[in-house]
């Protein structure tokens, strides 16, 4: 049985919106702990080649592809984007509660802008609880695959205990504990009910396709110039093989992408490869969270991770 949304989906009224959001005095019980399971497996270096699938989960949502389309920078800087998903992600699992509960408290009041009308017409809203919480699981489902493919493998346990930390995160940007399902076997029949379901071609989807095809070059001066021109072709491949390969038939068809015996094999060869490595990973490659947020202090500070779309 799947979890149920709600049957309302429109834009919440300000009142509900407050009464979501945990007390301070919560925090300290929503944030994984130092050494549990989500903080062990969430900040793998080999994660990072699975974000552009988790981005078209998102993005085939009807409302999230219209609110990525409209109020988002992807096309013109998607590694901009990336490091924005990881900076409140990072924060969320190895910031501690306080850091945790104050980016929570901003993602959502981001979102509270995020309004206008879909392609089809229908008015949307981000802080629709559907597609609210469906952002929120789809880096769970990435998180989980991508160690699947290309890391470690959880085991039955690990994957429950995963689930139930995540699923705790998500009271911290105000995703109620009836949006979710409660399990990993529920949860996952949740997903494959979303991809036939709900999850559709958006316009967003094609974009979020061709910008993992020929993807820009990062704002990093040592990557730009002929070193990118070296990187991007080689990059693309990947990105592109890693995005489509994980995708459920079921979308490859609906986006009309074509998947071919010989690109499953490239996939299947990559994937090995990268497995193989772990025992010879350094560790701060299996953990990147913690140096990532030292990295990357003064941007989160200056509240980049729910930063405005600028003009222009």
């Amino acid at each position: 049985m799947t979890a149920r949304q709600p049957s309302s989906d429109g834009p919440p009224r300000p009142r509900q919106a407050a009464t979501v959001m945990p007390a301070p005095r919560e925090w300290h019980a929503l944030v994984p702990r130092p050494g549990s399971i989500t903080w062990q497996r969430a900040s793998d270096a080999r994660l990072l080649i699975a974000a552009g699938y988790a981005l078209l989960l998102q993005v085939s949502h009807p409302t999230v592809g219209a609110g990525v389309r409209e109020h988002s920078e992807f096309r013109r800087d998607p590694w901009g984007r990336l490091l924005r998903t990881v900076d409140y992600t990072y924060t969320m699992v190895y910031g501690g509660p306080s850091a945790a509960g104050e980016m929570g408290r901003r993602i959502r009041s981001f979102h509270r802008r995020i309004r206008g009308i879909a392609p089809d017409g229908r008015p949307y809203h981000a802080l629709e609880p559907s597609a609210y919480a469906w952002v929120h699981a789809t880096l769970a489902e990435a998180i989980v695959l991508a160690h699947e493919r290309f890391g470690r493998r959880f085991d039955d346990a690990e994957r429950e205990r995963f689930w139930a930390e995540w699923r705790a995160l998500g009271r911290l940007l105000g995703i109620r504990e009836r949006d979710l399902p409660p399990d990993w076997a529920r949860f996952s029949a949740y997903v494959q009910e979303m991809v036939l379901a709900t999850l559709v071609h958006t316009p967003a989807v094609d974009e979020v396709l061709t910008a993992l095809a020929r993807p820009s070059a990062p704002a990093v001066s040592a990557l730009r110039g002929p070193r990118w021109s070296l990187a991007r072709i080689p990059l693309g491949h990947v990105l592109q093989l890693t995005t489509v390969g994980l995708l459920p038939p079921a979308l490859r068809r609906s986006f009309a992408l074509r998947w071919t015996t010989a690109r499953e094999l490239e996939l299947r060869a990559l994937a090995g490869a990268l497995r193989s490595g772990t025992p010879i990973m350094p560790s701060w490659l299996k953990n990147t969270g913690v140096g990532y947020l030292r990295w990357r202090a003064d941007a989160i500070a200056r509240g980049d991770a729910a930063a405005p779309r600028v003009s222009g």
